[in-house]
């Protein structure tokens, strides 16, 4: 039988650079979406986590007052901050032992509840990694090519038309083999592509990258239609 995965990181500590002049003043994830902060989109699709986990950096005062009283554990990264692979790492005495969900915190999204789908296809027998994704031609707000190409039996290889949406399952054990502080989980992709043990499931839903100020716009006109 296979154990459910019931822990999830939020990461939620980055600058937002790209979201300037938005984010002089408030963290990328408190930006309003359709009326919402970006990180209560994300929070809205824990539900049933028994784990949820928020990393904090810039501003971080700010977010961790909205999420005051929300049963959400916090993870202050004080000093340089850690990068996803580092903030994970960082976090894991908070999320416990197993693998476990991550989300970012600037995409919303329509259709199916993207953990859902991830547990649904997850398979730690011969997964080390889950990622969700989406074609290229359906990620809104994102330009350029994709990031993946999917084997017949969902094995993932570096390249092509599939888009990486932010939303994983992921074993955690190996984060221990990275000797530096601060680095991006790219690097465990890495080697579980090299052992054929990273995976992906496609999103047959809408995705919106709100990494930058147009995506707000996009999300918001992609929120209100009814064919995604």
């Amino acid at each position: 039988m296979r154990h459910p995965v019931d822990a999830v990181m939020l990461f939620a500590a980055g600058f937002g650079t790209r979201m300037a002049p938005l984010t002089d003043t408030m963290p990328k994830p408190l930006i309003p979406v359709a009326g919402r902060p970006l990180i209560d989109h994300a929070l809205a699709l824990c539900d049933g986590c028994a784990r949820r986990v928020v990393n904090l950096h810039y501003r971080g005062d700010m977010l961790a007052a909205h999420l005051n009283g929300r049963d959400v554990a916090l993870s202050w990264e004080h000093g340089p901050i850690l990068d996803t692979g580092g903030g994970l790492r960082h976090a894991l005495p908070l999320l416990g032992p197993g693998p476990v969900m991550t989300l970012n915190t600037d995409a919303v999204w329509t259709g199916p509840n993207p953990l859902y789908t991830l547990r649904a296809a997850w398979n730690p027998d011969l997964m080390d990694a889950l990622l969700l994704t989406i074609p290229a031609a359906r990620a809104t707000g994102r330009d350029g090519p994709g990031d993946f190409t999917p084997g017949a039996d969902g094995h993932l290889t570096r390249g092509g038309d599939q888009v990486y949406t932010g939303a994983q399952i992921i074993k955690t054990d190996r984060l221990a083999e990275i000797p530096e502080q601060a680095f991006s989980l790219n690097r465990m992709w890495n080697l579980f592509a090299n052992e054929a043990r990273l995976f992906g499931v496609e999103h047959p839903g809408g995705w919106c990258d709100v990494g930058h100020p147009g995506g707000v716009a996009m999300a918001e006109a992609m929120l209100a239609r009814t064919d995604v």
